[in-house]
């Protein structure tokens, strides 16, 4: 026959663990091993660890079988001297409750009472320019909402009715499931979790309760907030089941597209055309910004695809503490639609520009001389 291994050595805790640190490693050790997360090859392993990670539980979670344990080791807690059925399980059930409450999302409100569920999240996709995003504002949205039905004044019942205790659960709202060589409680599937039926719905709210309607919600927009980001209204979600709180309402934020200006953080830039006797002579232009124009001065020989930055012209961010930068790309733009005065005029100046040399075109022997290499 095989040693048994260590209670506390099995659940990864000193032997002066305190109870809470007890039920906190079993709780992430029967969520690893459990069976119904384990598959193929896998799961006979898993369901043994399963097995020896809840009976050390038990044991360790047990004022009593604890004492004995520290005391004479394996032989103080011999398990054919244990209780058949629920006493088996002992704590067991008890974690067991509050770990996969938490995994599929149902909470017991009380022992022993309904199960009482928090209401489901909502998600509302806001759409603002970028220009809001910069300063902030103030909006209004319209999101459903559920009333008290005025037919049955909440009860879900016809008027002159009344709901009646589910006779599955006796109004416990739960029932236990034994399922292998554990016992589980799951929600009542006559009543849902609600403890009580409805012989006789409302007509107005079908048994509900109460009825979906719209209400206006005012949201602030915080200045600086960027594409993606989400704004949580507590409350304003769907209400909650059998008492449960409700969820709560997310507002994800959406940047309309610009005009002119593409957003990467807090910086900003745009694309600037700049005409092709200001780009060789040099010059001053006048730029957008998001708070009106600003100059920029263009040395001569500028080509296209330089970058001028404008310190603090950006945006500041939720949690940033200066504004961003705007990032002025400059675009060389050749003329189109020329008249014949005009073609005469270039052609003069490209025969001048071919007799100064190399020194007119300062990135077009660079290119030539690696265009030469790369065919040789």
């Amino acid at each position: 026959m095989a040693t048994k291994r260590d209670y506390y050595e099995i659940l990864g805790v000193p032997k002066n663990a305190s109870e809470d640190e007890i039920k906190k490693a079993y709780r992430k050790l029967a969520m690893k091993h459990h069976p119904d997360r384990n598959h193929g090859d896998s799961s006979k392993e898993a369901e043994a660890k399963f097995k020896e990670v809840k009976e050390a539980y038990e044991m360790l979670s047990d004022d009593q079988k604890r004492a004995a344990y520290d005391q004479y080791g394996h032989a103080g807690v011999d398990p054919n001297m244990r209780g058949p059925g629920a006493e088996g399980f002992g704590g067991f059930a008890e974690a067991f409750g509050d770990i996969f409450g938490d995994v599929f999302g149902g909470r017991a409100g009380a022992r022993g009472g309904r199960q009482v569920y928090r209401g489901s999240d909502l998600s509302y996709a806001m759409e603002i320019t970028l220009e809001e995003a910069a300063d902030g504002k103030d909006a209004q949205i319209r999101i459903p909402s559920w009333d008290e039905c005025g037919t049955c004044k909440g009860s879900g019942a016809k008027p002159g009715t009344k709901p009646i205790t589910c006779t599955t659960c006796h109004g416990q709202g739960a029932v236990q499931m034994r399922q292998g060589f554990f016992s589980v409680q799951q929600t009542c599937p006559t009543c849902h979790g609600s403890g009580k039926i409805i012989p006789e719905p409302c007509t107005t709210c079908h048994g509900q309760g109460k009825i979906k309607n719209n209400k206006t919600l005012e949201v602030k927009i915080p200045a600086g907030i960027d594409d993606g980001m989400r704004i949580r209204s507590s409350g304003n979600g769907e209400p909650g089941t059998n008492g449960g709180p409700p969820g709560d309402l997310y507002i994800e934020i959406r940047l309309k597209k610009h005009d002119i200006f593409e957003r990467d953080g807090d910086d900003l830039h745009c694309v600037v055309p700049v005409s092709i006797t200001t780009a060789a002579l040099g010059g001053e232009i006048s730029v957008p910004t998001l708070k009106g124009p600003a100059a920029i001065d263009i040395p001569d020989g500028t080509q296209s695809g330089k970058q001028f930055r404008l310190r603090g012209k950006g945006i500041k961010g939720v949690r940033s503490s200066y504004p961003g930068d705007l990032y002025c790309h400059v675009r060389v733009e050749t003329p189109v639609k020329l008249t014949e005065h005009q073609r005469k005029l270039l052609k003069e100046l490209d025969e001048s520009l071919k007799k100064g040399g190399d020194k007119h075109s300062p990135t077009d022997k660079g290119w030539f001389d690696k265009a030469k290499e790369f065919f040789s």
